[in-house]
C-alpha cells in the first residue's frame, strides 16, 4: 500500500514538472487576482477617506463663514461705542480735555 502512495505521489510530481508553464501560469492567476482585490480594497478605502475629507471640508468652511460673520457683528463701531458707553461707563473727552503729547 505504501508502495503505491509512493508511486502515486511520485507520478503526480512528474507530471506537475512537465506541465510547469500551466502550473506556473496557474500561480501567476491566482497571485494576479490577490493583487485585484487587494488593489480594490485599497481604492475603496481611498475613496472613503476622500469623502470623509469632503465633508470635513464643508463643514469647516461653513464655521469659517460663521466665525467671519461673527467677527464682522463684534467690531462694528457702533457696538463697540455702546458697550464702551454702557458697559464701561466711558465718554468722549471734550477737546478742551484733551492732552496731546509729542514723542521726538
Amino acid at each position: 500500500m505504501s508502495q503505491t502512495r509512493l508511486n502515486l505521489a511520485r507520478i503526480v510530481l512528474l507530471d506537475l514538472w512537465h506541465h510547469k508553464w500551466m502550473l506556473l501560469l496557474a500561480v501567476a492567476v491566482v497571485v494576479n487576482a490577490i493583487t485585484i482585490v487587494y488593489t480594490s480594497h485599497v481604492s475603496r478605502k481611498y475613496i472613503s477617506q476622500w469623502d470623509q475629507m469632503l465633508q470635513q471640508r464643508d463643514r469647516l468652511d461653513i464655521e469659517w463663514r460663521n466665525l467671519l460673520l461673527e467677527e464682522q457683528s463684534q467690531s462694528e463701531h457702533s457696538r463697540i461705542t455702546r458697550i464702551a458707553s454702557k458697559e464701561l461707563e466711558m465718554s468722549r473727552p471734550l477737546p478742551k480735555e484733551e492732552v496731546v503729547v509729542r514723542v521726538r
